[in-house]
């Protein structure tokens, strides 16, 4: 008797109206029956989730359909891995890039709510630090929006980097508990769930004649447990995955050793899983920090690719098609583990040929470098590494055989090139280079901007660009202007629309449309006043979380970023001390009233930067407390940047700072957000600055101070800073004042370390770019003194910055690195 139940046609529900009283009545039935509140008694949190919940429903309507037509149609997947992706608050992006932005907002307004208040109670999702993580988050968007079926990895940080305050100008570091009251766009995927080892010993097995085989037991074993979050395209043509892996014990208790009183111990797997998901970048001063972070960059590398590969075989009988079917982007050398983990996984696990293996590997594989600083390109001692991963010790070893023999039989390296193309650096103690194995790994390399990329193949990457001259590519990197210019921005958009239709909301390429209304005195009057309603937003915040008064007249000067030394919050501090100087020393000149703004997190074990954002906070506190300056210069560090931060902030900016030490910025996404934005652009030729030029004209940008060319000339020629400070006036009266306590009475030594460093050799060209930077801020007074001159360049950085969307970029990978 055959009890095999007939296979069941299983009804697929109704799309969900978008009508606003049916979305009304799904709200109240949300937060009754999925909340348990009564609509009289609820609070604004709990409208907040009811309302997520009910989008949520639409975007799953797309998302499943997403999914069902890869399966139809065999299109290759594109698999993106950082460690960060910094998304921001999704209520905003969602339902504008569903087109329900006007539905959601009438229905929660029928039932006595609104939504602005809402949706500012979203926490930002504590994925990320800075822009390698926001231009991730960008590139998930543009995916969708390109139709490119895709999946974004990472970790489901449970509190990301930190929460930054401020105690008497100090930097705090503090938990970000984002996920405290749980995350209404996530899905749980327990089906999902993956073992992830560390530590044990390799054996080998199988009989003489037989292909060696390599069995790994690890010591440590812990689970991967996925959530999905759904990443919805413009107008919903696309709903992508964001992949996060939260660690699990495997027994979350030990219950002998807890009923025999050992309490603690007996959840000290709980607590060794917990920590690996727990915070972003662990402090790698010391060796458990670094130990932390290579656990954790193995952990969801690890992770993904079992993932990935479960995904393939549901389609495929095997891997050797897995680069037809597969691309996997890594974006920076954080998940170059992957690499060997690829390997290690379709030799050992699933019984394929090194050789074929390795073949497949690379051509899966794909790289975005996104720094020029060799510290930044991650190396692991060669013990660390053995102890943690020994399988993948191996396998490393073997690919850097497979180079080695090749660079030296085939292309005839000598000695030096060897080493530098070495997957081991065998300079002092011996570490593993990922940055190597990344390049080695993958079929792609590309830069982020024209100027990165050339720097690259002449720089960290010289030798290795020898033995494979072809793999270098470059992909600008680019924004995605629904976030950053529709949703945080919605009185320029709408003045884009009056004055060139709406076509530039498909296609950013269409605002170029708006040159002809820059030297128009109407729509300037227009944009002008859409700028200083932006600006009041600003300075409302400013008031409201730091009890400081901003004249919305004023130039907003604006500078927002990670603190680095490269990327010069110094410099700008130190012109503002000069200006502050020349304001008192000369009052009866007609000085241009103007508002610095900084913003930024400095790593905690990073001491200068942190010095950097005390000196920020210090020379805040006497300039802005000193009548002398009778309000035309003022000073302000917000704590906390996050991306709901940088909504507010970019469409407030007259003036974007992008001065870092030209040859140090890959490429920047601040540049571009500020220029789509209509902000000028005060900056080096660095990064990304040099085809933002291009693209906007050299008249409509301000360029001062070195090339990378000239930096690398002088480093190599001997610089000397002594004497150049001695010789401007400005600029040694600004460093003595800093050095000699003017600003910190209450310890006169603590900025002296920093300001010898300049003296001393001012790697980052402070001292060198100096005069030619404030000459730049000087000129543009003289623009900003003219508002016809102003608002011409202005309106023309945004009818020309159309380029620059992600969209562009993502169309690049799709053609020419992924096939997708």
């Amino acid at each position: 008797m055959n009890n095999t139940l007939p296979p069941v046609e299983i009804p697929q529900p109704a799309p969900r109206s978008s009508r606003p009283e049916i979305m009304a009545e799904e709200i109240i039935e949300r937060l009754t029956y999925r909340i348990g509140k009564d609509a009289k008694v609820a609070k604004p949190h709990d409208w907040l989730t009811a309302a997520i919940l009910v989008v949520r429903d639409r975007i799953i309507d797309k998302w499943m359909e997403s999914t069902r037509k890869v399966y139809r149609t065999g299109d290759k997947r594109v698999y993106y891995l950082s460690l960060e992706f910094l998304i921001g608050r999704l209520m905003r992006d969602a339902v504008s890039n569903m087109e329900l932005l006007s539905e959601i907002k009438d229905a929660l307004a029928s039932l006595g709510v609104d939504i602005d208040v809402i949706a500012g109670l979203e926490p930002d999702a504590a994925l990320g630090n800075g822009g390698l993580g926001r231009l991730a988050a960008c590139f998930m968007e543009s995916m969708a929006t390109v139709d490119i079926p895709a999946y974004g990895y990472g970790i489901r940080y449970v509190h990301g980097l930190f929460r930054q305050q401020m105690a008497d100008g100090w930097q705090v570091e503090l938990p970000e508990n984002w996920l405290a009251h749980g995350n209404p766009w996530e899905f749980e995927r327990r089906e999902s769930s993956y073992e992830i080892g560390f530590g044990g010993s390799v054996e080998s097995v199988g009989g003489y004649d037989d292909p060696p085989r390599f069995v790994w037991k690890p010591a440590e074993r812990f689970i991967a447990m996925a959530y999905d979050t759904p990443i919805v395209g413009w107008r919903g043509k696309r709903v992508n995955t964001l992949r996060l892996w939260s660690a699990q014990p495997i027994d979350p208790i030990l219950l002998d050793a807890f009923n025999a009183g050992d309490h603690i111990g007996a959840l000290r797997e709980s607590n060794k899983a917990e920590t690996l998901t727990r915070v972003l970048y662990p402090a790698d001063a010391n060796p458990a920090g670094q130990e932390l972070r290579l656990r954790q960059e193995y952990f969801f590398s690890s992770a993904s690719l079992q993932d990935i590969l479960r995904r393939h075989l549901q389609q495929y009988p095997d891997f050797t098609n897995l680069h037809e079917k597969v691309s996997i982007q890594l974006n920076d050398t954080h998940p170059a583990i992957s690499i060997a983990e690829l390997i290690r996984l379709l030799c050992d696990v699933h019984g394929m040929d090194f050789d074929l293996a390795w073949d497949v590997t690379r051509q899966t594989f794909s790289y975005t470098n996104h720094t020029l600083l060799p510290e930044a390109l991650e190396s692991w001692p060669v013990p660390l590494f053995e102890r943690l991963l020994p399988r993948h010790m191996q396998i490393i070893y073997a690919i850097n055989t497979k180079i080695l023999l090749d660079a030296r039989k085939e292309k005839k390296f000598g000695d030096s090139q060897i080493r530098a193309i070495s997957l081991i650096d065998e300079g002092g103690d011996r570490r593993v280079r990922m940055g190597n194995l990344a390049f080695v790994g993958s079929h792609s390399i590309n830069g982020v901007s024209a100027l990165h990329t050339d720097l690259m193949k002449e720089t960290v990457f010289a030798d290795l660009h020898s033995l494979y001259p072809n793999r270098i590519n470059n992909k600008t990197n680019g924004i995605t202007p629904r976030r950053w210019l529709m949703q945080c921005n919605p009185g320029l958009t709408n003045l884009l629309r009056e004055a060139i239709g709406p076509e530039f909301e498909d296609n950013t390429e269409a605002l170029r449309a708006l040159d002809s209304f820059a030297d128009d005195s109407a729509f300037q009057q227009k944009f002008a006043e859409v700028k200083r309603q932006n600006k009041v937003q600003l300075a409302n915040l400013v008031a409201g979380r730091m009890g400081i008064r901003i004249d919305p007249s004023a130039m907003f000067d604006i500078q927002i970023k990670r603190i680095h030394e490269y990327k010069r919050q110094l410099l700008n501090i130190v012109e503002a001390v000069a200006l502050y100087d020349q304001i008192r020393s000369h009052p009866e000149l007609d000085w241009v009233p103007r508002v610095k703004f900084f913003a930024g997190k400095a790593a905690p074990s990073y001491h200068n930067a942190k010095l950097i954002i005390k000196l920020a906070n210090d020379v805040a506190r006497v300039i802005n407390n000193d009548p002398a300056v009778r309000g035309l210069l003022k000073v302000v560090f917000i704590p906390n940047y996050n991306v709901s931060l940088a909504e507010v902030m970019v469409p407030a900016a007259d003036l974007s700072e992008q001065i870092s030490t030209a040859g140090m910025e890959a490429s920047g996404t601040g540049n571009m957000k500020f220029g789509l934005n209509g902000a000028l652009t005060i900056g080096t030729l660095d990064g990304a600055n040099v085809e933002m030029r291009d693209h906007v004209g050299e008249e409509n940008i301000v360029i001062f101070g070195m090339t990378a060319d000239e930096v690398a000339r002088v480093r190599s020629e001997g610089h000397n800073p002594r004497a150049i400070i001695e010789q401007s006036r400005e600029l040694a009266q600004a460093l003595q004042a800093i050095s000699s306590g003017v600003f910190s009475p209450d310890d006169r030594s603590r900025f002296t370390a920093l300001i010898d460093g300049i003296y001393n050799h001012d790697w980052f060209m402070v001292a060198g770019d100096f005069d030619a930077y404030a000459k730049a801020q000087r000129d543009v007074d003289q623009i900003w003194a003219d508002p016809v001159s102003w608002y011409g360049k202005t309106i023309r950085n945004t009818a020309r910055m159309g380029w620059f969307s992600s969209d562009r970029t993502i169309r690049q990978y799709a053609s020419e690195i992924w096939r997708a």
